[in-house]
């Protein structure tokens, strides 16, 4: 019985010790300054629609064209997953984090100020902003899955604030986009004589009135498409190399990456069902500034078949889309050769017009 308890407690005692050394390392990597070596490397905060809201900036020459950042998530900052500095070459790029993720979270914020409404105006104030502060009349807007939903809800309000929006994974009918993932991803367990995955994906409705729920998103749908190769990105995605990304993250404070965990699980239950219940086909197809969508030919988080024509259905004085033939969800992290190669030839395009 004494050897026993002396063995219980050696193993509680390590697993003590392991979990301090774990959060004393998390802490020893925590700080201010945004990672990558670019000259500039400003972390800071605004009032945007009535409360402080972080960013972060990077660039190398302030005279460069500006771009607002938008993550996705809901609710999730990507800056931390961003290894590649090359776009900050040639644009000084803003990391804004949202209301009610990253940084920005505080469990004061107001559920009823989460709406789409209330983003956009966040994103203009943003954006006037940066305007102020690099002394342009306008900005390129880019957003990344729920970004690129915010981005083209923005643009649609205030063209004049933009010379072009880039959306990167571009949502735009995301019920129909997780029926076809759902249908894709049990087709390929199928194939694969993956009968758990197939069991897992059967257990939920997909016309159900709730799909997709949380239960279905956070358990089976996202590890899914990131093993087939149509999540976040087609090749080497591993959850645990991102929260390693983000736990280790030197521009984040030990409080700050507390608040980004916190900020996750509150804004995808009060934002994800916008996108869910709002079929851009039918509610924003007319655009006075350009439209360029760039697009993961292996990307079924954000249907590439359904961006592809949604670009073709809409209205806008110019508009291109960019097929990444490596990459699913994040071209923009899969090839980030070939898109900072793109974004320059928008800006081009720009100044020819």
């Amino acid at each position: 019985m004494k050897k026993f308890l002396k063995t219980s407690l050696w193993i509680v005692g390590s697993l003590i010790g392991l979990i301090a050394l774990f959060l004393l390392s998390v802490w020893i990597y925590s700080g201010n300054t945004p990672e990558g070596g670019t000259k500039i490397a400003k972390k800071g905060w605004a009032q945007i629609g009535g409360i402080p809201q972080g960013y972060f900036i990077r660039g190398e020459n302030e005279q460069n064209p500006v771009i607002l950042f938008l993550h996705g998530g809901p609710g999730s900052p990507e800056l931390s997953m961003i290894k590649d500095t090359e776009l900050e070459k040639h644009f000084t790029v803003c990391y804004w984090e949202q209301r009610g993720a990253g940084m920005t979270f505080s469990s004061n914020t107001n559920p009823a100020t989460m709406t789409t409404k209330q983003f956009v105006e966040d994103t203009r104030q943003m954006t006037d902003s940066l305007r102020e502060w690099y002394g342009v009349e306008k900005i390129y807007l880019m957003g990344h899955s729920w970004g690129s939903y915010l981005g083209i809800k923005t643009i649609e309000k205030h063209p004049e604030l933009y010379y072009a929006y880039i959306g990167i994974g571009q949502v735009c009918n995301q019920l129909e986009s997780e029926r076809q993932a759902y249908d894709y991803i049990v087709a390929e367990a199928c194939k694969a004589g993956d009968t758990k995955t197939v069991e897992a994906f059967e257990a939920y409705d997909k016309y159900a009135d709730d799909f997709p729920s949380n239960d279905y998103l956070l358990k089976v749908r996202t590890n899914s498409m990131n093993k087939y190769g149509v999540g976040i990105k087609h090749k080497d995605c591993s959850m645990f190399d991102i929260a390693v990304d983000l736990l280790y993250y030197r521009g984040y404070t030990y409080m700050d990456k507390i608040h980004y965990l916190q900020g996750t699980m509150f804004s995808l239950n009060n934002m994800f069902h916008r996108i869910i219940d709002d079929n851009l086909f039918e509610t924003s197809t007319q655009f006075e500034v350009p439209v360029y969508i760039l697009q993961g030919k292996y990307d079924y988080q954000v249907s590439y078949q359904l961006a592809k024509s949604y670009l073709d259905s809409i209205d806008a004085p110019h508009k291109e889309f960019f097929i990444f033939e490596q990459s699913a969800h994040s071209p923009n992290l899969e090839e980030p050769k070939r898109f900072v190669e793109v974004v320059k030839s928008i800006l081009s395009l720009k100044n020819r017009n």
